[in-house]
């Protein structure tokens, strides 16, 4: 315990100094951790921490997921809910199928790695571009889209993962209709899940006005109902964000002079998931890049590294871009300048690395899927990463010399 308390303080400290760093330098914030998680692991074999399937999930994402779900609008996200929900379900079905049908076809892999691996990396994280709008102040529909497809995209990938591994570990002979329940089982049962817990906090919110006691309850929504949903093998993706949603628009967003919530503590709710998250990014990109510098890449060869980068980035292109097309008339019309963002944007993060190390040990390449995602993530943080201000800049979104995020 002790050294696992003086690892955790270790990492906070090295949070911070990049940070400093990072604004010195103008570089993005989780790029600079990375690259430092990288440094630690070379000049040290053993850091002490390493990335897990369950400190991902039961300590990483509930507060990524829920922080971002919390300053969503409905009113906003109502808008333009259509064209959101065709990129994030559609999309991610077309992306997995891309990237499955390149690993099969250009790599040679059997069709339950490549599937597996199709679905796992079609999860989005923009964590850096999201933090660099919110530290530049840009508002709007940009933000909107880029955000709320994360969250909804992250979700759907979740939800096909489990089935793509069931149909996996049953050697392809699921029934459909078994199929559609589990399907339906799964997001019904997260969504049910998040907005009991949100509900929930809400209403025993209202009989306090301490708001040390409504960032716990807040707290108690964001983790108990991943953690439940996760219990009863439905989606704790969903679950999360849905009592996000449910806590912000019931009340941290409401613009009614009534709240369930006191003043103080909607303010102080809305500060303590913003450092939760920042806790939770500093942390998942400083082992990212400790875990990075320590995979085998050189055991596969820069050929399957390379071919499942431009693989990830033709797939999102193949959803983006049609995808868009299809409002192109309508009052969801997404423009061009957008969807390159959309595009070049959708980097890969915690998600798909929690679920690649979720994989079983019997799935054939297991190990060699781990490495990859592994690389794909890098490339997507640092290369993404750090040329998305200049996409930004050239694009009109950000003005000549506006500082970049520390994220």
């Amino acid at each position: 315990m002790d050294e696992s308390l003086r690892q955790s303080v270790a990492l906070l400290a090295i949070a911070i100094t990049v940070s400093i760093a990072a604004r010195q330098f103008r570089l993005p914030y989780t790029v600079g951790l990375v690259i430092v998680g990288a440094g630690l692991t070379l000049s040290k074999p053993d850091f002490g921490l390493h990335l897990t399937h369950d400190l991902i999930f039961d300590l990483i994402l509930p507060p990524l997921l829920f922080d971002a779900a919390i300053s969503i609008s409905w009113r906003e996200l109502r808008r333009d809910f259509f064209p959101i929900a065709v990129l994030a379900t559609l999309g991610t079905v077309i992306a997995a199928g891309v990237v499955a049908g390149g690993m099969i076809w250009l790599l040679g892999w059997p069709a339950s790695s490549a599937l597996v691996f199709g679905v796992l990396i079609a999860a989005t994280d923009p964590v850096a571009i999201i933090a660099m709008f919110k530290d530049n102040k840009l508002k709007g529909r940009l933000c909107l889209l880029v955000e709320s497809e994360s969250l909804l995209n992250d979700g759907a990938a979740a939800v096909l993962f489990v089935l793509a591994l069931a149909w996996t570990q049953s050697a392809g002979h699921q029934p459909g209709l078994d199929t559609v329940a589990t399907l339906a089982r799964i997001v019904l049962g997260g969504v049910t899940i998040g907005a009991a817990f949100g509900g929930a906090a809400i209403l025993v919110a209202k009989r306090t006005t301490e708001h040390l006691i409504e960032a716990a309850l807040s707290t108690v929504a964001a983790y108990g109902s991943f953690l439940a949903a996760e219990y009863f093998d439905v989606s704790g993706v969903l679950a999360t964000v849905t009592a996000g949603l449910t806590i912000g628009n019931l009340d941290l967003l409401s613009v009614n002079e009534e709240s369930y919530l006191s003043l103080k503590g909607r303010e102080f709710v809305s500060s303590f998931w913003e450092f939760a998250a920042f806790l939770a990014n500093s942390i998942v990109f400083l082992l990212i890049g400790v875990d990075v510098a320590a995979m085998p890449f050189e055991a596969y060869g820069p050929g399957v590294l390379l071919t499942s980068v431009a693989l990830v980035l033709v797939a999102r292109g193949l959803v983006v871009y049609p995808l868009s097309f299809l409002f192109h008339r309508s009052r969801w019309a997404i423009s061009l300048r957008e969807q390159h963002v959309l595009w070049w944007g959708g980097l890969r993060g915690a998600l798909g690395l929690a679920l690649a190390l979720s994989l079983p040990a019997t799935l054939p390449l297991r190990h060699e899927i781990v490495v990859v995602t592994f690389g794909v993530v890098a490339f997507s943080i640092v290369v993404q990463g750090l040329t998305m201000p200049f996409l930004l800049r050239r694009l009109g979104f950000l003005a000549n010399g506006a500082k970049n995020s520390p994220f």
